[in-house]
């Protein structure tokens, strides 16, 4: 199964390029320290902001402490431009975490994302002196995702209109007892649902039953274990019943415009957990070219996305370098099992996807929609 998505609760921002900062998994790279600040900077509906004074430009930590009683993202925000130079996420009730900036000279403010609560802006902060600013995130609209949604919601329905084809033709060779043409329109139907990037339950429960406990993986286990087509003659045409069930129920399953962003990486770090450790290998001995479909997935998902990147994050040329590295290695050696490939081969594929990996994780910061209102 999955493992949970990575949900940290300190996004610190980080820079990537001149002039953009986005929220990674990582802590900033130099080796200067954050200038501790000892106020406690006030995190609920009543007090957003509250206790942030004597501000300084330059790098330095600032305590948050959520002292209402629901969770809370908080973001700190430039007036103005509202570009968001700071961001905590998941902070609990009665919990406190730092922030970690770098400001400039300017009219600052925290900003308050309390659940069940409309966005609080606290007290203008004005920062002066010579210090200079960090980098900055552009905030995406709500207005900018959804007809780049609605795309990436087209294509998945395609794509599942070809899984349809692909998966009857799998039926029908293993109705008529022809197991070598069934193993061949396996992997092609296969191939195509890793192309639609299901990471993470991203179709329900659809998921499982097309390929987890059921569908691919007991059709997969069959054919190249000498089952007999009678005992697997239940098994694809149920496949066939479950990926129809998944087209009618495509329209239920509209995705959050902030989801996309996250399924570039999830993704990839499905392809690294589960098919090039070969973990979900049934004997065909294709995970490579299943990690490769998913590599498609990936591309798909970030040429839809290359409207808000492009003019957001400057390593965007380095995500499609890795990318290109990858497909090369997993083209290269995607017939070959995982359990018979060579330390070198192995070394250069899980050091290429770990990169590509490393590149691909800001993207979902950049690409959340933020609410300013």
């Amino acid at each position: 199964m999955p493992i949970p998505r990575p949900f940290p609760a300190v996004v610190v921002l980080a820079v990537v390029g001149a002039g953009v900062a986005v929220a990674v998994w990582r802590p900033w790279e130099d080796t200067a320290a954050a200038t501790s600040s000892s106020q406690e900077i006030t995190v609920s509906r009543s007090q957003c902001g509250q206790g942030w004074s004597g501000a300084q430009t330059g790098r330095q930590q600032l305590i948050l402490h959520n002292t209402g009683d629901a969770s809370a993202e908080v973001d700190l925000v430039e007036l103005g431009s509202n570009k968001v130079y700071g961001e905590v996420e998941g902070l609990g009730p009665n919990t406190m975490a730092p922030m970690d900036v770098q400001l400039g000279a300017g009219k600052y403010a925290i900003r308050c994302l309390i659940e069940d609560t409309s966005v609080i802006t606290g007290p203008a902060v004005t920062i002066t002196g010579d210090a200079p600013g960090g980098p900055a995130a552009t905030a995406v609209t709500k207005n900018e995702m959804l007809p780049l949604v609605k795309q990436y919601e087209a294509a998945v329905a395609s794509g599942v209109a070809d899984l349809i084809v692909k998966t009857e033709k799998l039926r029908s060779d293993i109705d008529t007892g022809n197991l070598v043409a069934a193993r061949n329109d396996w992997l092609a139907a296969h191939l195509t649902y890793n192309s639609l990037g299901a990471a993470y339950d991203a179709f329900g429960d659809f998921a499982d039953k097309i390929d987890g406990s059921g569908g691919f993986h007991p059709l997969e286990k069959g054919l190249w274990h000498k089952a007999s087509a009678a005992s697997l003659k239940p098994i694809a045409a149920q496949l066939v019943v479950d990926v129809h069930g998944l087209q009618k129920d495509l329209p239920n399953e509209q995705v959050d415009p902030n989801d996309l962003g996250l399924r570039a990486h999830e993704i990839m770090e499905n392809a690294l957990q589960f098919e090039l450790t070969g973990e979900n290998d049934q004997g065909s001995g294709t995970s490579l070219a299943t990690a490769l479909a998913n590599l498609d997935g990936t591309a798909k998902v970030l040429a839809i996305l290359d409207p808000v990147l492009k003019p957001r994050y400057p390593e965007l040329a380095d995500v499609q370098k890795w990318e290109a590295r990858t497909r090369t290695l997993l083209t290269a050696h995607k017939a070959t099992p995982v359990d018979k490939l060579d330390r070198t081969t192995r070394r250069q594929l899980n050091g290429a996807v770990g990169e590509l990996l490393e590149k691909l994780a800001p993207v979902a910061a950049i690409c959340e929609v933020r609410r300013s209102s």
